[in-house]
């Protein structure tokens, strides 16, 4: 089969395609004849070698996939050869065939085109388990979701709203405060000219945010916390702009929260959360 296959760490630029043997599902696992995958920025950053594994060399990246089951491991109950899935993966994905667990592998619902689905997994199932495990975001709380228009930024904005909050999107441009407006937000704040947290108070009359989705990290962190009204929670979901520090007597005072959220190993310690989460997901 061909397959994308990084073979030193670096650039995406450096990858090649190279004809490789197929893989073999185990016991649990499945094949699955690939017919979408995308490409994330973990994908990148696991290519430099600065992601949280460092597969052996060499190998094929790509953490999520979309397309029909051809073999199933001894072990598989739930799926069988023909159905259309998609599946997170730890790495793999940008190849003609791909190995994943059964229980990060799910149905693709009638009406979902495979090119849909190859890019459902790493985005939107991120951003639901933030939202809904870690971030605990009920109907009539107000959430704000930096880097907006990102590819996971977007979906918090989606979900946020099928949840029944009320959503601040920022982002760093109108282009982007565009396209969060279009996908649902109910109020916009262009962080690269305007006061993150003054914004926020203005537009809650003071209340604060209940919820702020973080994919950004950085600078943005401080005046994020501070955005935040008492009991406020907010999602460590990325550090892009940095890795910030959290100053724990702002915590304290307001009975304040700072909650990692990360796919890569909820999946592992909370499958039937994680379950729940894509049965949610494609309810709406």
């Amino acid at each position: 089969m061909r397959a994308v296959i990084c073979r030193a760490w670096g650039e995406l630029e450096t990858l090649t395609v190279e004809d490789v043997p197929p893989p073999q599902p185990g016991p649990d696992e499945v094949l699955i004849a690939v017919h979408a995958t995308a490409l994330n920025y973990a994908d990148a950053l696991m290519v430099a070698g600065r992601y949280q594994t460092r597969p052996a060399f060499p190998f094929s990246p790509g953490l999520e996939t979309a397309g029909v089951v051809t073999q199933c491991g001894a072990a598989v109950t739930r799926f069988q050869p023909g159905d259309r899935v998609m599946a997170i993966l730890s790495y793999g994905g940008l190849a003609e065939q791909a190995v994943a667990p059964e229980a990060e592998t799910f149905a693709v619902p009638d009406g979902m085109p495979f090119a849909e689905a190859g890019a459902f997994p790493v985005a939107y199932i991120s951003s639901h388990v933030a939202l809904r495990w870690q971030g605990r975001l009920e109907a009539g709380e107000t959430l704000l979701v930096l880097g907006a228009a990102g590819g996971v930024g977007l979906t918090a904005v989606e979900i946020g709203k099928a949840m029944g909050a009320r959503v601040i999107a920022a982002a760093s441009t109108p282009e982007k405060l565009a396209v969060a407006q279009a996908h649902g937000a109910d109020a916009l704040i262009n962080y690269s000219t305007e006061p993150l947290t003054e914004r926020v108070i203005a537009l809650t009359n003071d209340a604060g945010v209940d919820v702020c989705f973080d994919p950004v990290g950085g600078p943005l962190f401080d005046a994020a916390l501070s955005s935040l009204g008492w009991g406020g929670r907010i999602l460590l979901v990325g550090f892009v702009g940095g890795i910030p520090q959290i100053p724990a007597n702002r915590l304290l005072v307001k009975h304040r929260a700072a909650l990692g959220s990360s796919l890569r190993y909820f999946r592992w310690h909370a499958p039937e959360k994680l379950r729940t989460s894509v049965h949610e997901l494609l309810q709406w």
